[in-house]
């Protein structure tokens, strides 16, 4: 893909606690219409693993499965212009962010937004937090990317440091 990108529409459930935040989907993602969709993503088994459910199960049944846990997905960046899947390829000055204050506003719930690698927090400094009112800023988590492109970092590191979200969710019985 090339050209002007537009991203996913947010997958959030009623009672979000934490919103995670993409900086923009990958092609993988864009073309299946669906959040991590690319198959060396580690988003899934990550998240599998900390909210107890099945990293294969069906796309349906494990965005469900996040929602119950109180977890959301969207990214930063609603548009862009990119050339390939790698954050370092957004045209910058292209992007244009997602009404994440909006977002905010509708979701009371949302205690916390979990970024999923420096891009996506880079992002929201830039376009997003100047605007958004004080009453609105939940707390903030700059995670590493679960990117295949963040290969650099072992699954457990990367499984640990998205362990610090676990306090904020709602885990099955």
């Amino acid at each position: 893909m090339a050209g002007l990108l537009t991203g996913l529409p947010p997958s959030v459930g009623a009672g979000c606690r934490v919103l995670v935040l993409g900086s923009m989907p990958g092609d993988a993602s864009l073309q299946a219409a669906r959040y991590y969709a690319h198959p060396r993503n580690r988003f899934w088994p990550v998240m599998a693993s900390i909210c107890g459910f099945d990293p294969v199960a069906p796309y349906e049944h494990r965005l469900r499965y996040l929602h119950e846990a109180g977890v959301g997905l969207w990214d930063v960046i609603g548009q862009c212009e990119r050339r390939g899947s790698l954050d370092a390829a957004i045209v910058r000055g292209s992007e244009v962010a997602n009404p994440l204050e909006e977002m905010l506003v509708a979701h009371r719930s949302i205690v916390a937004i979990a970024f999923n690698g420096g891009k996506a927090a880079e992002a929201f400094r830039r376009h997003v937090q100047p605007q958004l009112p004080e009453a609105c800023m939940p707390a903030l988590f700059a995670l590493p990317s679960t990117s295949p492109a963040n290969a650099a970092i072992r699954h457990d590191a990367l499984q640990q440091a998205w362990t610090a979200i676990s306090p904020l969710l709602r885990m099955p019985a």
